[in-house]
């Protein structure tokens, strides 16, 4: 199933233009596969959220974005670099459980995102949603099919068998520690509260970093794109760069929708982030009430699965 909707509002927010070949062409002149193929509907973007409000709308006066603003208050106290240091080494361990991808799936039928103000859904059918709207537009790239299908996998490290952490450490915007913390950050005005704002080793534009040393030497906040990113790395998933690069910073908000923090990238980042770019819009906008029949297209993704991933993993 494929998630349709009549009115777009990609175009407003989008770097994307149309070249004369129907291929997608971002700024700098980067090209996409071609889109949905003759006669087929391309997934739209709609205009309002599940809540019939806009997307990512952390001001709105009602009760779940209080909750939302709370999680992040909460959030930007406490992700600090010996917090990060820590997590990454508790959790690089891999010694959680024992399973296949589509298990971890169907697990997420347990986990809601508190600092999601968009959706409420569980999350195996976000997952789904995102999948099958690349899958209409990019019949051709299959392992962005699956990366829509894992990018939120992660979640599970709020699950009891995956250690309980609260959400603040699992879900919610990214954002680098060891240096200052961006005014684009949703919620800035909190980490006056963090230890590390004050700290002058981590509270300049570079902190413990160099310009243009890779995001893979920079220490993101702790959560679930952090711990995916590492469960697919070392269990030897063959998806190729840009998909593990999707995984792990598909919640970097302040760097691939603000573009901050693009000092401390190197080239295969910037390589990279023109297929984060590509993917955000279904992430973001394929969420809604209506629901994927999971039966249905399960076979499809299965035997991605078994393409890009070995049987069983470590988590």
């Amino acid at each position: 199933m494929t998630i349709s909707i009549e009115k777009p509002m990609f175009e407003e927010v989008s770097t994307f233009k149309k070249n004369k070949t129907e291929e997608l062409e971002l700024d700098g002149g980067f090209l996409t596969p071609k889109m949905a193929t003759d006669g087929d509907e391309a997934f739209l973007a709609p205009e309002m959220n599940a809540f019939g409000r806009q997307f990512r709308d952390y001001d709105a006066e009602n009760e779940r974005q209080k909750s939302v603003e709370e999680f992040y208050r909460v959030q930007h106290i406490n992700q600090t670099v010996d917090f990060v240091k820590k997590m990454r080494a508790e959790y690089g361990k891999l010694d959680k459980k024992v399973m296949s991808i589509w298990e971890c799936c169907e697990l997420l039928n347990d986990v809601v995102d508190e600092s999601d103000p968009d959706l409420d859904e569980p999350q195996i059918q976000h997952l789904l949603q995102s999948a099958e709207a690349i899958r209409k537009d990019y019949p051709n790239e299959d392992w962005l099919h699956l990366t829509a299908l894992i990018h939120d996998l992660g979640k599970v490290i709020t699950l009891p068998q995956f250690g309980g952490l609260p959400q603040w450490a699992t879900v919610g915007d990214t954002f680098p520690v060891g240096c200052a913390f961006d005014e684009s950050i949703v919620h800035h005005k909190y980490f006056l509260e963090n230890p590390d704002f004050h700290n002058p080793a981590y509270n300049t534009k570079n902190g413990i970093y160099t310009e243009g040393c890779g995001l893979n030497n920079v220490m993101m906040s702790w959560g679930h794109d952090d711990y995916m990113y590492l469960v697919a790395k070392e269990n030897g998933s063959t998806l190729p760069s840009a998909g593990q690069f999707i995984i792990r910073y598909h919640s970097f908000y302040p760097l691939h929708t603000a573009g901050e923090y693009k000092h401390l990238m190197n080239e295969e980042d910037k390589e990279n982030l023109k297929w984060l770019h590509v993917f955000n819009k279904y992430d973001l906008y394929s969420k809604s009430k209506v629901h994927v029949d999971v039966e249905k297209v399960k076979p499809y993704y299965m035997s991605l699965i078994q393409k890009y991933f070995p049987e069983n993993l470590r988590w």
